[in-house]
């Protein structure tokens, strides 16, 4: 197993290796919510080199269509989505996608989704066959109505998928787990000595929205997946649970959940996560990352630490009464 360290050429405190991938940034760009990479090249200031990688939308075999309409709905805090991994599927995105991508700029991490363990291998074995930094094993989708949760919540058949992917690539694996199970210490548990190099803590809680008026459920597939600031005093509990199972191992860990502030950031990498993921703020914040990058290591100065990795996993425990 890969654990976060510093490359002896990387100066910049912010810098680091990930499961053998130099991050120039903690901060991944999240799946679903940047497109395949190309969406925020498009927004003026925006640049790849703030972000140490990206996470691309959700990939299966085949083209998906995804989910009948409505697929979003804003809630109070958050938002509820249920695309329904609309895509082009595997043979595009590797050969018309990638080839477009930037690499020297930034990590790209492909997220590979399947309603069969067999889908899943498919997608891996193709992926593996190309400029792809890394896989992240999407296996927590709330809002498809095959796979996905049925992965994702059993940590048996969680460590299948990551074994039958693990079997056929030596790119690094991040493992993407639900908040929506019952033990997900021992799902992190199962994934790891099935082969799993990283995690992505977590994906979004399943939830609803109902319009009162027509006293209909407002998102098409009912569930959606919730994301934003509600979500994150779950996703914060749900990275320090993992660490403790990680963090034996050397694996890292990718928090994410309603990050959208410096100080949102950093409770996640103190609670544990090497990595910080931004997802739902970008919708109405684009620039958000160059802050965070800013203010993390305005607070490295002030807490006299030399580096982001100095700052992981230091949670104290509470005072003794």
């Amino acid at each position: 197993m890969t654990e976060l360290v510093t490359s002896p050429a990387a100066t910049d405190p912010l810098s680091s290796d990930f499961c053998g991938m130099h991050f120039t940034s903690p901060i991944v760009l999240l799946s679903g919510c940047v497109g395949f990479g190309e969406e925020y090249t498009r927004v003026a200031g925006f640049s790849n080199r703030d972000v140490g990688a990206i996470c691309l939308k959700g990939t299966t075999g085949q083209p998906r269509l995804g989910n009948p309409p409505h697929r979003i709905a804003e809630t109070p805090m958050g938002m509820l989505n249920a695309i329904g991994l609309q895509n082009p599927g595997v043979d595009k995105v590797v050969d018309e996608i990638l080839p477009t991508l930037d690499f020297d700029e930034t990590r790209f991490i492909a997220n590979i989704s399947g309603s069969t363990i067999e889908e899943y291998v498919a997608v891996a074995r193709r992926f593996d066959d190309s400029p792809i930094d890394a896989m992240e094993i999407n296996i927590s989708c709330p809002n498809v109505k095959e796979g996905g949760v049925q992965f994702g919540n059993d940590p048996d058949m969680s460590a299948r998928v990551v074994a039958a992917v693990r079997a056929v690539t030596k790119k690094p694996l991040i493992t993407k787990l639900s908040p929506n199970q019952t033990d997900i210490q021992e799902n992190a548990r199962r994934c790891i000595e099935a082969g799993t190099d990283a995690f992505a803590v977590i994906n979004t809680v399943m939830g609803m929205a109902i319009d009162v008026k027509t006293r209909r459920a407002i998102i098409g597939n009912i569930q959606g997946g919730l994301s934003g600031p509600a979500i994150k005093p779950i996703a914060l509990l749900k990275v320090w649970q993992v660490y403790q199972v990680a963090r034996l191992h050397g694996v890292p860990i990718i928090g994410q959940g309603g990050i959208a502030s410096t100080e949102d950031a950093l409770e996640f990498l103190i609670a544990g996560a090497s990595a910080v993921g931004i997802g739902t703020a970008l919708f109405y914040d684009p620039l958000i990352c160059p802050r965070i990058n800013t203010g993390i290591h305005e607070y490295l100065l002030q807490h006299g630490m030399t580096h982001v990795r100095d700052l992981v996993g230091t949670l104290n425990s509470p005072p003794s009464p």
